[in-house]
């Protein structure tokens, strides 16, 4: 059976169920499971983690580490079942969040292209046990990832075992789609040879000693579909702001007439904001990114771009059947790759990356708060945009003005939480306009985003801040005892309107 996923014989005899490869797992272990933004993510073995978490007498919680985001409910899962120690370097489920704020789950945020790094360097523990959904196993025993490489391809080389999920529903025509490219130790480390997104220099699957795998587990279940949502008015408006903007770049000299590689984060903003280039005159665009969203199909498509280089593709429901029914139609323009290769700092500096990432606020200097809500409670994480910000050529952020029918504003005297600092944000954008705060000085920002990006109903509240801040001196002016009355305010009445 299923001789062409696991083409390596001697391999049939270790497929087993998912409850019996789940008693690998044991109480304290650090765990490596694949998945990326909700794709590639194993699907059968961590159900049944949380089952025995939930019914055995025994404790059982672990350290789970993933390459992004989970589907299939299984931080959920996981976190209702107490199955969760510790989690890192990123998440999104509800259900997982609240458990994070209460203190119940240790979650460790960390920029998506360190997490092995330090993994590697002993700095996180020991890696027991990795859990790897595959398409296939090649004739050398070789792992042939899914959807995603994500931090797959390192946790498998660190393990001391390995758990693989061949997913029956995950199209066969994957293999062939991905560059496992691993580097070397610190510091014998050579350049990473990435000069263009179309550049391969790796394997085609992941190639781990064959007595490393302990287990096999078929399973046919399809990835979670995006929840992300269309574009809308503001959205549209946004990346008319940006394709503007890289017009006037283009016609000073600045940029090549052909842009540089794109890269957009993930979540409804910086998906819409992409997907807004294909109306734009710029022509054969390339994409060097983490996450190949709904949007790199519509510029693939659309014959805008030539090429898409990412670490995950996660798509709506409806484009994740038509786009891997016809993946092959897509060999040539795409490649699959670890994210510490997608998303590291080397490669992105040389591309000359122009990075757009979503913000949940940004104050008047440009600082920029991507996680935290009100400062304190933590949203999702910081992900991959700390690494496309400080390295990126043009490094946006994109936030609409206001949120919650206006009672939130999102440009704010200060933030509370600071993610990406004034020194690593060259630009602002909403949908009532572009702040380019290249070049400028702390005094110089905050006027121009007051002016160019902050909702008319805060406007004035944000110039009488900075006035009184400004009369009491220094280089960037702040009344402390004011800074944060916009967040205070709300918390005090729902609304950072006085």
């Amino acid at each position: 059976m299923y001789e062409d996923r696991i083409r390596y014989a001697a391999l049939r005899g270790k497929i087993t169920s998912a409850a019996a490869a789940a008693q690998l797992v044991r109480d304290g272990m650090i765990v490596g499971m694949s998945g990326f933004t909700r794709a590639g993510d194993a699907k059968a073995v961590p159900l049944e983690i949380a089952r025995r978490a939930r019914e055995e007498n025994e404790p059982l919680r672990i350290t789970l580490m993933t390459g992004a985001s989970l589907g299939h409910d299984t931080d959920r899962l996981l976190t209702e079942a107490g199955a969760l120690a510790r989690r890192l370097p990123f998440q999104v489920d509800t259900t997982l969040r609240r458990a994070i704020n209460r203190g119940d789950v240790m979650f460790v945020d960390q920029h998506l292209s360190e997490t092995v790094e330090l993994l590697r360097a002993n700095r996180l523990g020991k890696l027991d046990l990795a859990i790897i959904e595959a398409a296939a196993i090649t004739e050398t025993g070789g792992i042939v990832p899914t959807t995603s490489v994500g931090n797959s391809a390192s946790f498998a080389i660190l393990a001391e075992r390995v758990i693989v999920e061949i997913n029956l529903a995950q199209p066969a025509a994957l293999e062939g789609l991905h560059d496992i490219w691993i580097p070397e130790r610190r510091p014998q480390r050579d350049p990473l040879p990435i000069v263009g997104p179309h550049d391969r220099i790796g394997a085609a699957s992941i190639e781990i000693p064959i007595d490393k795998i302990a287990a096999i587990v078929i399973t046919n279940t399809p990835d979670s579909a995006s929840t992300v949502l269309p574009a809308d008015h503001d959205t549209a408006l946004i990346a008319g702001h940006l394709i503007e903007f890289f017009q006037h770049e283009v016609s000073r000299g600045r940029l090549p007439k052909q842009l540089p590689p794109l890269q957009a984060g993930i979540g409804t903003i910086a998906n819409a904001v992409l997907s807004g280039f294909a109306a734009s005159p710029f022509e054969a665009l390339t994409i060097y990114s983490e996450v190949l969203q709904d949007s790199t199909f519509d510029l693939l498509d659309s014959g805008k771009a030539m090429f898409a280089s990412g670490a995950s593709i996660t798509l709506s429901a409806q484009r994740q059947e038509k786009v891997f029914s016809e993946i092959e139609r897509y060999r040539d323009r795409l490649v699959l790759r670890p994210q510490e290769v997608s998303n590291h700092p080397e490669v992105i500096r040389r591309l000359g990356l122009i990075a757009i990432n979503t913000a949940l606020e940004a104050d008047i200097y440009g600082n920029v708060n991507s996680t935290h809500v009100g400062g304190t409670h933590m949203m999702n994480g910081i992900g991959g945009s700390g690494d496309f910000a400080r390295n990126a050529a043009y490094a946006v952020f994109a936030t609409k003005s206001v949120a919650k029918d206006g009672r939130i504003s999102s440009i704010v005297p200060m933030v509370p939480h600071c993610d990406h600092n004034e020194h690593d944000v060259d630009i602002v954008v909403t949908e009532r306009g572009l702040a380019n705060l290249t070049g400028l000085a702390p005094r110089e920002r905050a006027m121009s985003v007051i002016q160019n990006c902050a909702h008319p109903l805060y406007r004035d509240l944000l110039r009488d801040y900075y006035r009184d801040a400004a009369a009491l001196g220094g280089h960037t002016p702040h009344r402390l005892d004011q800074a944060f009355s916009f967040h205070t305010r709300f918390a005090a009445t729902g609304s950072m309107l006085p």
